[in-house]
């Protein structure tokens, strides 16, 4: 070999020793003592009250390098019946804070209030919850269904004085038109700066649709009790349900076109066809702009998993949305953009079962996946 020869073959070979080798996605188990039933994820009712109870001063952290998460980072609860955690992000990694399991369901109980639908969890954000209520059987078979989604709305308190109690406003919202509500999580968001609270309604023939419950249109947020009834301001058309009898179900409401208004992600038939299906409102109705066949967010198991989740950019622009495919063997991570666009598929060691969480932004994201062998696996995109 002549000598320039070998000077070119030496740069290649020097050149490919420095290229970095890019990150692969990677499914890792989380090393937990006890097998999980139940995980929540960041801004949830039990990540907040695990976060503000003063709980996490005491806990114990799990394994060499766990710290106890800063005060302010996002977390995550996971329990079982043989204890429960407190899972962090910290340089990368997943931490691990371990918590006693009756201390975790002490705090989750509050995701069922007093008269509320056995099962069911309500939702909460800004001094307004919502929550189903009045069980009755279901009009088209399958599981069983609500009268109403009561509406608790915290008042104004007047300054000075001594200290009194918060008022609370309730309004009773029932389903109209022969229907009733789904056993589905309500979901509180914004739109045109106002609350609105989406649920899901069920008709005698099986059909389900999201509804949207709001005060009555030109009403502002604070007004005298008798002035704060809530009703179903816009109905979406009807899904039909799928062969279990499982009716629609949302996944997750935020700003996917990146326009500045939320739309949002529910899927129809979610143990049929599994249709991914993305809804917006406009003119006070709901109108379906996409749909995509092969997911789910059903759990198999008791109770309301959230088996979906945004990973947020880490800059501007819209979120990503993870969910499982629809054997759930695989997480997939789509994009909702003009479209529902897939992004990458992982596949998972067991099927995911009762809840799907995220923590961080961006490709350095972590999602945390429930299996229905009661481990958590942490997935690196």
């Amino acid at each position: 070999m002549s000598e320039r020869g070998a000077l070119a073959a030496l740069l290649f070979i020097t050149a490919n020793l420095t290229i970095p080798a890019a990150a692969e996605p990677s499914v890792t188990i989380l090393d937990l003592p006890f097998r999980a039933r139940a995980l929540r994820g960041p801004g949830s009712e039990v990540s907040v009250a695990v976060a503000t109870s003063g709980v996490l001063l005491i806990a114990r952290p799990k394994g060499i390098g766990s710290t106890t998460p800063e005060p302010g980072t996002a977390i995550a609860v996971v329990w079982g019946d043989g204890g429960g955690a407190v899972l962090g992000l910290s340089d990368g990694k997943v931490t691990t804070t371990l918590l006693g399991a009756e201390t975790v369901e002490g705090l989750a109980a509050a995701e069922t209030p007093r008269g509320a639908l056995p099962g069911s969890r309500r939702a909460v954000r800004d001094g307004l919850s919502a929550h189903l209520a009045n069980p009755i059987p279901a009009l088209a078979g399958g599981p069983g269904q609500a009268r109403d989604l009561v509406v608790r709305e915290r008042q104004p308190v007047a300054m000075g004085g001594d200290p009194k109690p918060v008022p609370i406003a309730t309004s009773i919202v029932p389903a109209a038109h022969d229907a009733a509500f789904a056993v589905r999580r309500p979901h509180i968001v914004r739109i045109d700066g106002q609350p609105v609270i989406v649920a899901v309604t069920v008709t005698p023939a099986g059909g389900a649709s999201l509804v949207l419950i709001g005060r009555p249109e030109g009403k502002p947020d604070a007004k005298p009790v008798a002035d704060t009834a809530w009703t179903v301001r816009a109905r979406g058309a009807a899904q039909a349900a799928g062969p279990g009898g499982q009716p629609l179900k949302p996944a997750a409401i935020a700003d996917f076109s990146g326009t500045g208004r939320p739309q949002i992600a529910a899927v129809a038939a979610p143990d049929g066809a599994g249709l991914l299906q993305l809804w917006t409102s406009e003119a006070g109705a709901l109108r379906l702009a996409y749909e995509a066949p092969g997911y789910t967010n059903v759990s198999p198991g008791e109770g309301e998993a959230d088996l979906a989740a945004l990973i947020e950019p880490e800059k501007d622009g819209p979120p990503d949305l993870a969910l499982p495919i629809l054997d759930r063997s695989a997480v997939a991570i789509l994009s909702l953009k003009d479209g529902i666009r897939e992004r990458m598929r992982l596949a998972l060691p067991a099927p995911a079962a009762f809840g799907l969480a995220t923590l961080g932004r961006g490709e350095a994201a972590r999602l945390l996946v429930g299996l229905a062998d009661g481990r958590i696996a942490v997935v690196t995109r």
